[in-house]
């Protein structure tokens, strides 16, 4: 595995945690707006910069 495509999945799997953990904090109320919007950002920068850096990588077979 190359290590831009395993980096891009990591990135990718931190962004859709920070997804989830902020739809999480929302769901409970427990979070306040500034808390949403810092995880929500942050896990959409991470995934779409994951899926990017995925996406932009050939296959090598």
């Amino acid at each position: 595995m190359d290590l831009k495509k395993l980096f891009g999945t990591i990135l990718t799997l931190l962004g859709i945690g920070g997804l989830i953990y902020a739809a999480i904090l929302f769901g409970n109320g427990t979070g306040n707006t500034k808390q949403l919007i810092v995880y929500a950002v942050l896990g959409a920068i991470f995934f779409f910069s994951g899926v990017g850096l995925i996406r932009t990588m050939k296959s090598k077979e």
